[in-house]
């Protein structure tokens, strides 16, 4: 016979097992394991329409903001717009050292630093609030229309926006109808005529036109959350707010690091349509931001080499922030993009 039958039979807690053991069979041959390469190509051929979307994003990528990292061989060098970019002669570190010793830096930093601080602060929770808000809606036609009517500003260009502004902070605007009717000023104010409102109507203006776009990404971490959490809580007697503040909150935690991460590194980099639009020679003592600085310095006044060098310094600043952001979010929430 070809198979030999062994019956065991144990005794173990009063259960009787039956074993039968059959003659193994030929070892089967081995299968060699596909290559890397092998493994890559044919992970490439099942997604195939994917691949191609990511490639048009990679060529654009590769198009608009690596070739172009080239011209920052004007930062080192006495660039002049009649020659070549490389025909230039090499200037090494001049303008980096004019950068230091420029006596406007410190007004433009510290306008720059203030609005992109007071953003933060004031505007990085509002797009947070707003989505929680939206979330606990029941009412879903309303929802949708809150929604809609706060995503419309987004589409909006600052130079169509810039005139609403202009005109609601206008002596005979708006904002002063409602301010003398309400009595809360018995004279008007040009509030883009004073530099001292600059800031305030910046950062306003840019929470208005951004609330609703940036409300996006925390309505979709909200609808992710498990809705057994809420259930189970409602059970053992939560409220609304300890619903929003024992899940809601610690469920998107990772998704407000990692944006947040973002803003800090953005510190200086200012909206410059919105600040190129608002400004005036009344409030350019605030409004004179990094941007607007470059723009003024390199456009007008012809200084390329100068001006790449302050923005290359900004983008140098802006990577070490997003840097120490992002281990500092990584040691406090375990969120991080790298």
């Amino acid at each position: 016979m070809n198979v030999v039958i062994k019956v065991t039979l144990f005794y173990s807690k009063g259960v009787c097992f039956l074993m039968k053991n059959d003659v193994s069979p030929p070892m089967a041959a081995a299968v060699p394991r596909p290559s890397k390469f092998q493994r890559f190509f044919n992970t490439i051929k099942r997604q195939k329409a994917l691949q191609v979307m990511a490639l048009l994003g990679v060529v654009w990528m590769i198009i608009f903001h690596y070739i172009p990292l080239t011209g920052l061989w004007i930062a080192f060098s006495h660039f002049n717009i009649a020659r070549p970019i490389f025909d230039a002669p090499f200037a090494g570190l001049t303008y980096f050292r004019q950068f230091f010793s420029d006596p406007n830096i410190p007004r433009v930093l510290y306008n720059t630093l203030g609005i992109s601080f007071f953003r933060i602060v004031i505007g990085f929770p509002i797009p947070i609030i707003f989505a929680i808000f939206l979330s606990e809606m029941r009412h879903q036609r309303y929802k949708k229309l809150v929604q809609t009517v706060s995503y419309l500003p987004h589409f909006v260009s600052w130079v169509i926006l810039g005139g609403f502004i202009i005109n609601w902070t206008a002596e005979s605007g708006l904002i002063n109808d409602i301010l003398l009717r309400t009595g809360l000023r018995s004279t008007p104010i040009h509030l883009l005529g004073d530099a001292r409102y600059f800031w305030g109507v910046a950062v306003v203006s840019d929470i208005w036109r951004s609330m609703g776009w940036g409300a996006i990404i925390y309505i979709a971490a909200i609808a992710s959350i498990n809705p057994e959490l809420y259930e189970g809580a409602l059970i053992d007697g939560a409220n609304r707010f300890r619903r929003i503040w024992h899940i809601t909150l610690p469920s998107i935690k990772g998704t407000i690091a990692i944006l947040f991460t973002f803003a800090v590194a953005g510190l200086l980099s200012s909206n410059f349509e919105q600040v190129f639009v608002l400004r005036n020679p009344l409030n350019i003592e605030r409004a004179m931001v990094l941007d607007l600085y470059i723009f003024q310095v390199g456009i007008r006044l012809g200084r390329f080499s100068y001006a790449t060098a302050v923005g290359l310094m900004r983008s140098i600043v802006a990577l070490v922030l997003l840097i120490v952001a992002n281990r500092v979010s990584d040691r406090l929430t375990g969120a991080s993009f790298i």
